[in-house]
């Protein structure tokens, strides 16, 4: 993996896992989502005008991109509505490497060695560790089944845009692209967020938390433009799982900050996750 790429992606990774910490923070977390979702849209808005609008050989990739980002924001809110962060976060974010190196492989023809799937096993291993505590803490209560069901619903949906997005900019200039999709995100997620709560609820939760609200936009925008300009030059299977570090970060961040049970148990995978990303950026070597 080139170094350069390897900076990239964990910047990116630790800018999403604070984006993702700011958004459990909040006691209303559909609208906080929204709120995040619609300033990210007015800071790209502003920026296009400078870089100017992708090719039109993009725009089909950026609203088929758009549409999966809009679906993936209204499952993260569900799922941080009723599970643990530290639960759907690392879950989420882990298992959606495993679906992208299968989507590289068949449509991008990327070749993993026996490194990549080295690292690969591990990540996945480590994300089964972490989702596995939810039932061995259960105590004899009713396991969150539904919270890892939804968490690797967001996985696939992550998977897919990835490997959408990954294709795209690797075809075509990365900066206009990742802009226009934030522009078109707020057009579908805000209206059906109004039509759940109103507007009320939005004034109210902006006057509350404007500040971090803004925190998290700039974050949203900036930690995934920054994982597309990995994407352009780098094997799109390793760049996805190496991004995960942020699952690590995210475990940490609910434990440390938001006093969700971590355990050993999570330790160890979180471990095992970040070992799996370090052996993907030592020995994952060149993909073709």
């Amino acid at each position: 993996m080139p170094i350069l790429a390897l900076v990239l992606l964990f910047l990116s990774a630790s800018m999403h896992a604070v984006w993702n910490f700011l958004l459990k923070s909040s006691e209303e977390k559909y609208i906080a989502m929204g709120w995040q979702v619609i300033l990210s849209g007015i800071f790209s808005t502003v920026l296009i005008f400078f870089t100017g609008l992708p090719p039109r050989s993009m725009w089909f990739f950026a609203i088929v991109s758009m549409l999966l980002e809009a679906v993936y924001f209204i499952l993260l809110c569900i799922a941080y509505s009723d599970h643990d962060f530290s639960l759907v976060y690392p879950i989420a974010r882990g298992a959606a490497p495993a679906l992208l190196v299968l989507w590289s492989a068949i449509f991008l023809r990327e070749q993993l060695t026996v490194g990549g799937y080295v690292g690969l096993a591990l990540i996945t291993g480590g994300m089964m560790v972490i989702g596995g505590t939810t039932l061995w803490h259960s105590n004899g209560e009713k396991p969150h089944l539904r919270g890892i069901l939804t968490a690797l619903s967001v996985a696939l949906i992550i998977s897919i845009y990835t490997f959408v997005d990954g294709y795209a900019v690797k075809n075509g200039p990365a900066l206009p692209y990742g802009l226009s999709m934030f522009v078109m995100v707020p057009f579908v997620t805000t209206p059906y967020l109004v039509r759940s709560y109103g507007w009320d609820s939005f004034a109210r939760v902006w006057k509350k938390n404007r500040g971090y609200l803004l925190i998290g936009g700039v974050l949203g925008l900036v930690a995934y433009m920054l994982a597309l300009f990995a994407y352009t030059f780098a094997p799109l299977s390793y760049s996805g799982a190496i991004r995960e570090v942020s699952a690590v970060i995210g475990a940490f961040l609910g434990w440390r900050f938001l006093k969700e049970e971590m355990g050993g148990v999570r330790v160890l995978g979180s471990t095992i996750v970040f070992v799996g990303v370090m052996v993907i950026a030592i020995f994952g070597g060149a993909a073709s």
